[in-house]
């Protein structure tokens, strides 16, 4: 199945980064390359894209999707949470801009036997790199109860976790637990009757939950937004899409505590913290899809961009 995929918030994403033609610039989620194709369009020969993936098939597509523009791309096998590390294998030291598309991308939801989706039948798996050992069939036939229960209701937001934790512990017990349906049928059952008619899919929660802890998502988050920052040059940007309230808290944050200056009580006559804002806001409020695009893909519903901008040092 080909790795395809709608880059959401796209035109916004490319003016927010200000792309220059002979600029450097990071795509840090690579997914089905949509957004990397735009960036390297964009780029003379002068300029250069290093593009980011961890998973192994976003990768082998892209060499077929970035054809026309492979002379400016560089493609790295990299966790984005490592992207200090993956931009100086390329032998650069800071970039003019940065781009994460964060979460699971269509792909991964629309083919079945990367068992990300509630909706196919599939064995239990969610890992974005295919060689990492620890997998959804771990965490749900191996992981505490109680643990369980604690990743569904902080990564979730699952109001019936404990319920959902117990119902896994006692299937477990009987056999593992081996397929998606298995398990979404288990989340279905543990929920009263009123929440399996609730628009939402029964399990969404429970599926984002489990695939947070088998990536590590959110940690990761918090690393690259930290790591992304200081290799920004001077003027250039940080432009990142979130999807649920989780990732978005930790992305606001980040970019907050950057913003922000001397941390001095306001009654000290001359800074003694010495602190600097590290970047600017470009906008207090996010930027989010209009009535039209979320008609021509319901996945950017919930999509939202925040962007930043690296000071010079003083």
């Amino acid at each position: 199945m080909e790795f395809q995929h709608i880059s959401i918030l796209l035109s916004e994403c490319l003016d927010s980064l200000n792309i220059r033609p002979d600029g450097v610039y990071v795509d840090a989620t690579l997914g089905g390359a949509g957004h990397s194709l735009h960036i390297a369009q964009r780029l003379t020969e002068g300029g250069r894209l290093i593009s980011i993936d961890r998973d192994d098939m976003a990768l082998a597509n892209a060499e077929k999707r970035l054809a026309e523009v492979r002379d400016r791309v560089t493609l790295v096998k990299s966790d984005f949470r490592n992207i200090d590390t993956a931009v100086a294998s390329c032998g650069v030291e800071q970039v003019d801009g940065i781009l994460f598309d964060l979460g699971v991308s269509s792909p991964q939801l629309d083919i079945a036997e990367r068992g990300f989706s509630y909706m196919h039948d599939a064995k239990l798996d969610m890992r974005m790199d295919q060689q990492q050992p620890l997998s959804a069939y771990e965490v749900v036939n191996e992981w505490d109860r109680n643990e369980i229960r604690r990743i569904l209701w902080e990564y979730g937001e699952e109001r019936y976790a404990p319920q959902i934790a117990a119902a896994i512990q006692r299937a477990r017990e009987q056999k593992p637990i081996e397929t998606t349906l298995e398990l979404a049928d288990i989340i279905r059952e543990a929920m009263p009757p009123a929440a399996r008619r609730e628009k939402q899919h029964p399990a969404k929660r429970s599926f984002q939950a489990i695939r947070i802890a088998v990536n590590d998502e959110l940690k990761a988050v918090q690393e690259a937004m930290e790591r992304s920052i200081d290799l920004l040059a001077p003027g250039g940007r940080l432009a990142v899409i979130t999807f649920h309230s989780l990732e978005d808290r930790i992305v606001k944050n980040a970019f907050r505590s950057a913003a922000q200056g001397c941390t001095c009580p306001k009654d000290f006559p001359v800074c003694v913290c010495g602190k600097q804002a590290k970047v600017k806001l470009v906008a207090r409020k996010p930027l989010l899809p209009s009535m039209e695009e979320i008609a021509r893909n319901p996945r950017a519903r919930s999509a939202k961009l925040r962007v930043c901008e690296k000071m010079p040092r003083k």
